[in-house]
């Protein structure tokens, strides 16, 4: 354990009408132990906060020293948000995979767009992907005392070899052996298989995809299920490296290989158990398959059914659509030019309400050099390059995953993948921008009776 390079952890937010209000909690104080403990990340002050008493150590603004006693409930919050979820630290990437796409941007934007992290704690709290290959005895140790599952994980390819040439690391040729330990642990992970054209697909996809349900068996099976996802390459890329775009054949070829295997496996283990993204079907040019396929969309977060629910949330909530607005508006709702054909019924019913008018915006990616491109990987580059000068009404409905905010969430301090400033791209359009977060959001925002604020 890295116990001397634990920090306080900064406080940003204190919830209204929380235990941490009501105590005096500000933004700025540093929590330092709680019951003799320094906790490590959020998993610890989770685990070490799940008491009806606790005993804080806590530095204020001044640098004063504050002992806190506390009696609550067990499973009562205290109501703190922190600067970040790691007080020791991120863990840092190991390996040196062709198609991360951390390398694959260019040089020169915020230090934060080149962080390579590989870490366990990330993986259980927010589900991103890791390797597994740099963890220490005693990570091993404390993901199995805290029951820290599932976890997700990059696999890739099973057979040693592949998977060390695809992660340029000795220690990537360890999975089967950890993949054993978590079934040993009854511990699950979810895993996604990244597919390079010539390196991982045919034979070695099946390889893996059948190595990998051997580990889906019983009650809690250590594998959970698979996403085949297409490598993402952009322009930034290394001129010299091995790696092939995904074309339409090779799509399709893909997709009929998966298929024969979910069904395979739908009759051997009583799921689909694999995956394929949607941006398969979306590169073949393919119709994508039923909302029935999906089972409970275990690999949402991979872009697996993220589509299919989507149409299915707007198809329930626009039932609460309106026949008309009072004030008439002309928005363009901006998306990725991937989903245009999938996302056609939803502004053809968005016009369906008098008074309201959408245009979609269908962009691909010059920036990253891409002829598909899925909404979040949208730059404001490339907004502005194909917008700038056009017609875009009232407003320009943007979804906010392309986005990320800043401490204090203002159109300043709000960035694109590209680090252009929200504020800058709507200085240069001269147009509101108006960012939604879900399917209520884009609803609310194009009926709501206030009219379009300008600039």
């Amino acid at each position: 354990m890295r116990t001397a390079s634990i920090q306080p952890a900064v406080i940003t937010t204190v919830l209204s009408d929380s235990i941490a209000e009501d105590i005096g909690f500000e933004p700025g104080d540093r929590l330092v132990s709680i019951n003799g403990e320094r906790p490590r990340d959020l998993i610890d002050y989770r685990f070490l906060c799940a008491d009806e008493w606790l005993t804080l150590e806590v530095l204020d603004g001044f640098g004063q020293v504050h002992t806190v006693e506390i009696e609550k409930d067990c499973d009562e919050d205290l109501g703190l948000e922190f600067e970040s979820a790691f007080f020791d630290g991120l863990i840092q990437c190991n390996n040196r995979c062709p198609f991360c796409f951390i390398d694959q941007q260019p040089p020169g934007n915020r230090d934060t767009l080149y962080l390579k992290d590989d870490d366990y704690r990330l993986s259980f709290l927010y589900g991103s992907y890791l390797t597994l290959t740099n963890l220490s005895p005693a990570e091993w140790e404390r993901i199995a005392r805290l029951r820290l599952s599932p976890l997700y994980v990059s696999v890739h390819a099973t057979e040693p070899g592949v998977r060390q040439r695809l992660l340029k690391n000795p220690r990537a040729g360890l999975l089967l052996e950890q993949l054993q330990w978590f079934q040993e642990h009854r511990l699950q992970i979810h895993a996604q298989v990244v597919v390079c054209p010539g390196i991982n697909d045919g034979p070695h996809l099946e390889r893996t995809l059948r190595d990998l349900a051997q580990f889906h068996t019983g009650d809690t099976p250590a594998v959970a299920s698979v996403a085949v996802v297409p490598v993402g390459l952009t322009r930034f890329r290394p001129t010299a490296d091995e790696l092939l775009p995904v074309t339409v054949d090779k799509a399709k070829e893909v997709i009929a290989q998966v298929q024969a295997l979910q069904t395979e496996f739908k009759q051997n283990v009583a799921s689909t158990f694999t995956w394929l993204a949607d941006e398969w079907f979306l590169i073949a040019q393919q119709p994508l398959p039923p909302e029935s396929h999906y089972e409970t969309y275990p690999q949402i977060g991979n872009g697996v059914g993220s589509i299919r629910l989507f149409l299915k949330q707007f198809e329930t909530a626009a039932q609460q659509l309106p026949l008309s607005i009072e004030h008439p508006k002309c928005l363009t709702w901006v998306v990725g030019n991937a989903v245009e054909k999938a996302f056609e019924p939803i502004v053809n019913r968005l016009n369906q309400v008098q008074g309201l008018t959408v245009e979609m915006a269908a962009l691909n990616s010059d920036y990253w050099g891409q002829e598909i491109t899925v909404t979040g990987l949208l730059t404001g580059y490339d907004i502005l390059g194909k917008l700038k000068g056009c017609d875009l009404g009232d407003g320009l409905l943007l979804p906010s995953l392309m986005l990320k905010r800043g401490q204090h969430g203002t159109p300043d301090d709000t960035y694109f993948l590209d680090d252009m400033s929200l504020a800058d791209l709507m200085a240069q359009l001269q147009c509101s921008v108006l960012p939604v977060d879900d399917i209520d959001g884009l609803l609310q925002t194009c009926i709501r009776s206030d009219r379009v604020p300008s600039l």
